[in-house]
């Protein structure tokens, strides 16, 4: 049996058992528990559970631990659905059942904007889509490495590792693509090329990148190598092309730099076509390697047309400014929606991407596109603008950025962020007292189930002058 100590007898200390109760989860999705004043972390515990743990080590002003033994279950807690939850960290929330991610995220969205932006308010329910909860991603950059027997190992890193949990299906992959995942491996492991995706230990492949269009079914698969002398390998991805008729091409992305970033700058062809089409918000976006979009396309969707419901009703047929706009997937929807808008985007291949998408959809005459720091080019964009759409990256918005938006404020704006923290940041600047702006509406959208992450959609309104 379990010594536990009394919870007021010990200072805490490595080895120390206490009983504890689970009050919250961390961005971890591990257990939070308070215990004389110290914040405990515990892995697989949910809230509401209690459990008896050891603690392990401090850090900062909480301390890690392991659970010895679980003593309540929670009603929400399930088995998780995939084989691999214990050890892969791509999706930390799989034992808390469905309802209850969307209640957690819920609340943690409202306690973020309270605690860092001492914003009160009641985000609208989150939309949620019930029936695919897995199967959304519509693609996958998975790390390939040779073990030391140089059997190919494809799969998702376990947690805080670099080190590949094999795998062959992965349950939050779009069916058409997760099918796929198993041959593939199998023959990029029958073709011998060397594999390591940090090339520590050789150079050759990296990654095997798959892409879906969602409407149209296309795929197009893209694998990343520091180099391009893999011999044999275009006749294999010709023989991909021909196997499945759903895969228009395949490609090879180069990326010889030894660092985190996954994609290089130079692709080449090696069958089949380079670009895939998609449908998106009634509009046709080509869908190339190193395109950015949304991983959840119908979830993209949904936000994308309430925010585009939302300045029909405030300034239809006005002139909007788009930053951060990639490659036009929120440019384009409003300006077939009858809105003039100038789209600014720091990496120039989105913004020639984009000219492309607003020629090809018949939309260049509403649709304009720079390319810059989104930090230099706002401010020059603002006279004449009556609303603003930020997508800002997960760090949010450079204070420039806030500094250029109190100086010329358009009468709306609608911040779409990835990181409810930052977003809650940037939103105590911009809203009154410190700002002109009311905040609307708060739109929670759940683009990532089974993780803790959360996008949320920001509408506010200024103040009559």
């Amino acid at each position: 049996m379990t010594k536990v100590d009394s919870p007021n007898s010990s200072e805490p200390r490595p080895g120390l058992t206490i009983e504890l109760e689970a009050v919250d989860l961390d961005r971890d999705g591990k257990g939070l528990a308070r215990w004389n004043n110290w914040v405990i972390v515990v892995p697989d515990l949910l809230p509401g559970e209690r459990a008896t743990v050891q603690l392990q080590q401090r850090q900062k002003s909480r301390w890690l631990s392991r659970r010895v033994d679980q003593i309540t279950f929670s009603g929400d807690r399930r088995r998780p659905p995939c084989i691999l939850a214990n050890d892969c960290g791509g999706c930390t929330l799989q034992r808390l059942d469905d309802p209850a991610q969307t209640r957690w995220k819920a609340q943690q969205i409202q306690q973020t904007m309270q605690r860092i932006g001492g914003i009160d308010v009641a985000p609208e329910p989150t939309l949620v889509d019930a029936e695919r909860c897995f199967g959304y991603r519509n693609r996958a950059l998975i790390p390939l490495k040779r073990d030391q027997n140089g059997r190919l190992k494809a799969g998702y890193f376990r947690p805080k590792t670099h080190k590949i949990v094999n795998l062959n299906h992965c349950p939050v992959l779009d069916p058409r693509l997760d099918a796929l995942v198993e041959p593939l491996k199998q023959d990029l492991d029958a073709g011998g090329w060397p594999a390591d995706h940090d090339l520590l230990q050789a150079q050759g492949l990296r990654h095997l990148g798959l892409r879906l269009a969602s409407a149209t079914g296309d795929v197009l698969i893209t694998l990343i190598s520091s180099h391009a002398q893999l011999r044999g390998l275009d006749a294999l991805a010709q023989s991909w092309v021909e196997r499945w008729p759903a895969v228009k091409g395949v490609c090879l992305n180069l990326q010889p730099k030894a660092n985190n970033l996954v994609l290089g700058r130079t692709t080449h062809c090696l069958a089949g076509v380079p670009t895939i089409e998609e449908q998106f918000c009634g509009i046709k976006l080509a869908l190339s390697s190193t395109t950015f979009v949304q991983v959840n396309t119908p979830q993209a969707e949904r936000i994308v047309q309430r925010l585009t419901d939302w300045l029909l009703t405030q300034c239809a047929g006005a002139r909007v400014v788009d930053a951060y706009c990639g490659v036009g997937t929120i440019s384009l929807p409003l300006a077939k929606a009858g809105f003039d808008v100038q789209g600014l985007e720091l990496n120039p291949n989105s913004v020639k991407q984009a000219r492309l998408n607003a020629m090809h959809n018949g939309l260049s005459s509403r649709c304009a596109f720079d390319a810059g720091d989104v930090a230099d080019l706002l401010a020059a964009q603002l006279d004449d603008c009556q609303a603003l759409v930020l997508d800002p990256p997960r760090r949010g918005l450079d204070r420039r950025v806030v500094d250029s938006i109190l100086e010329r404020p358009p009468a709306v704006l609608a911040y779409l962020s990835c990181d409810p923290a930052t977003q809650a940041r940037d939103l105590k600047a911009l809203l009154a007292p410190s700002g002109p702006y009311e905040l609307e509406m708060l739109q929670p959208v759940d683009f990532f189930p089974q993780t803790t992450h959360l996008e949320s959609l920001a509408l506010l309104k200024r103040f009559s002058s």
